[in-house]
């Protein structure tokens, strides 16, 4: 990171500010954050006063755009992406335009413009998708690993991180808890739900990790906790009465990050697991002293053997 250019897409976000704090410790050359929305960028400017950052509003749909900016820029992290199951599945055009569509133009953008290294952002939900928010982050997904096949003699690489839930960032339910909590009662879907979960540092510096480590194609997933839903109202909310109410259009009961027909190219290290590609180009090298898993594995929050308690949930809050 130290003395290159960096953009991130969707920068005003929960994981772009947090990103933005860290390369600036890094000792970046210049931080471009891309985003569509003024008002965000307008108070991130008043946040962050800092003569290496640049503000560039646009949209990863408009191609020309991220050719203007991606021009100088060394490293690309993806984090630009509808996010939310409900909006998604009622505008889906809307959601393949910027998620599938947007990923397009990303890869086309970068290796024209001699990016060196892209990350693109993934979810857990595009593991075995149910819904259109996880099918399109699985394209966008497929779309990233494809474009190591596509750079030719040019030098950038493509990888991707996926990740589960992150503990405060906007629009989850621990906020959301928060928010609603002094109304005595707290809406659960199902008493079984399980998620994933990892903080905003912890994200930001998997994704600094892979940077480092990347070769391009790979999907890196960390080794992260479980949590019940129950347990996460506990130490949210514990004074409040719980109102079932079944679980919505689009939602699991519990999320995966690797599934058994995944793991069969998935290689593990004592942090994270990376997802390697399938295709003729991938070099079996690349894959250093990662450990092949044994038949029938998968990476699911219901099976996992690492539990986030109440206690622990109510430090990360307590320190957010």
């Amino acid at each position: 990171m130290k003395d290159k250019v960096v953009l991130v897409t969707g920068g005003t976000g929960s994981f772009g500010k947090k990103f933005t704090k860290k390369a600036l410790e890094l000792g970046v050359k210049k931080l471009i954050i891309f985003s569509r929305d003024e008002l965000k960028q307008y108070e991130m400017k008043q946040e962050f006063q800092d003569d290496r950052i640049r503000f560039f509003i646009g949209d990863v749909r408009d191609k020309e755009r991220l050719y203007r900016a991606f021009d100088g820029v060394d490293i690309v992290i993806h984090a630009a992406a509808m996010k939310h199951v409900d909006a998604c599945e009622y505008n889906p055009f809307e959601a393949i335009k910027t998620n599938i569509h947007g990923a397009q133009n990303i890869v086309e953008a970068a290796i024209d413009r001699g990016v060196e290294k892209v990350i693109a952002l993934s979810t857990d939900k595009a593991c075995s998708p149910v819904n259109l928010y996880g099918a399109t982050k699985l394209a966008s997904d497929k779309l990233f690993v494809a474009a190591n096949a596509y750079v030719g003699e040019k030098k950038t690489q493509f990888s991707v991180v996926r990740y589960g839930n992150v503990v405060g960032s906007r629009g989850s339910v621990v906020p959301f808890f928060q928010k609603i909590k002094h109304t005595g009662r707290v809406p659960i879907t199902d008493e079984r739900m399980t998620r994933f979960w990892i903080t905003l540092d912890q994200g930001v510096q998997f994704v600094l990790d892979n940077l480092e480590r990347m070769k391009g194609g790979e999907i890196f997933v960390p080794k992260i906790p479980s949590m019940n839903i129950m347990d996460l109202a506990k130490a949210i909310a514990p004074e409040c009465d719980i109102d079932f109410i079944g679980i919505r259009p689009g939602e699991k009961l519990h999320e995966a990050m690797i599934m058994e027909d995944d793991a069969r190219h998935t290689v593990e290290y004592d942090t994270y697991y990376a997802i390697l590609p399938e295709l003729s180009w991938w070099e079996e090298e690349n894959n250093g002293e990662g450990k092949s898993l044994p038949e029938g594995f998968a990476y699911t929050s219901d099976n996992n053997t690492e539990w986030l308690k109440v206690d622990e949930l109510k430090e990360l809050v307590g320190e957010m």
